[in-house]
């Protein structure tokens, strides 16, 4: 778990500094993959769901 945990906050950074300098490409596209699937083995993966499923239900109703 603790693991897991650091691999989130280091892709999360990674992906962080690529979006913000604008250097996107195949390495972004690696980074933000391998951060969705870290995150997903986390205990954040259900809470991220519940407001995935939150919004769609949201925006279904406007």
């Amino acid at each position: 778990m603790g693991v897991t945990v650091s691999l989130v906050a280091l892709y999360g950074l990674v992906l962080f500094f690529l979006l913000r300098s604008k250097s996107l490409g195949y390495g972004s596209a690696f980074i933000a993959i391998m951060f969705g699937f870290s995150l997903a083995s986390t205990g954040a993966a259900g809470p991220v769901n519940e407001l995935t499923t939150a919004v769609v239900n949201a925006i279904g109703n406007l």
